[in-house]
């Protein structure tokens, strides 16, 4: 399995998602730079990731413009086909206005940037994402973003709870979900989701910031660790 992580102008998560993957994960790495418009080599076995950061600096909305780079044309094919594609923060943003994800990031509630530590429930477990995270963990992970408030109508919201596609909720450091730890005032207290297919990940919380006892926490590696399983588990099966 090999990842490709795409650049955009504004992307400052990039490199930080290369080494976490290359150096603690060991995995073979690709970066893509948004003006090319294929993805040579890549194959329903990889995973595409779209980094955090300001593309094309946040102009108009988060994301907006970076979804018609050249690139996201083939980002959407690829996710038709099965591949795996994982958008963080910025990459979330971005997901949601290519449609790859339902709903969309807006404001934060409080008007202001957030910059902290988190504490996530999982929502579902038994995804790409999360099949190492052990059972009835609460993950830590540090977020920063200005527009992470997720908004979706009601008939949406409807869809992607009975669906179970909410992979994860801001929580307090016990695992209780409650108002006092929705930080940013999204919905439900959704900080992460997965389309119906359930190859498409989108999360607003930094897990590459998240995978190194240096940086203060390792918890993000279960979810690279997942998906490099769920690949792996998938080959073997076949």
């Amino acid at each position: 399995m090999k990842f490709g992580v795409v650049v955009f102008p504004g992307s400052n998560c990039d490199h930080d998602m290369q080494h976490v993957l290359e150096q603690v994960m060991h995995a073979e790495v690709h970066m893509l730079w948004h003006k090319e418009r294929d993805l040579p080599g890549f194959t329903s076995d990889d995973c595409i990731v779209l980094p955090g950061g300001f593309s094309y600096g946040d102009y108009l909305r988060a994301g907006a413009i970076a979804r018609f780079s050249p690139i996201m044309q083939s980002v959407v094919e690829f996710a038709r086909e099965g591949g795996l594609v994982f958008g963080i923060c910025n990459g979330f943003q971005i997901l949601c206005e290519a449609r790859l994800l339902p709903g969309a990031l807006v404001r934060n509630k409080n008007q202001r940037f957030i910059s902290k530590t988190v504490s996530l429930h999982v929502e579902n477990a038994d995804t790409a994402l999360t099949r190492a995270v052990p059972a009835g963990k609460v993950l830590e992970m540090p977020v920063a973003h200005a527009e992470g408030r997720f908004v979706i109508d009601d008939e949406g919201l409807e869809a992607l709870e009975a669906n179970n596609q909410v992979v994860f909720r801001y929580c307090d450091a016990l695992g209780m979900v409650n108002d006092e730890a929705n930080i940013n005032g999204s919905l439900n207290n959704i900080a992460g989701i997965t389309n119906e297919a359930g190859n498409v990940f989108g999360m607003m919380p930094h897990p590459e910031r998240a995978s190194e006892g240096a940086l203060g926490g390792t918890d993000g590696r279960f979810l690279f660790e997942s998906l490099v399983q769920s690949r792996v588990t998938a080959q073997v099966s076949v």
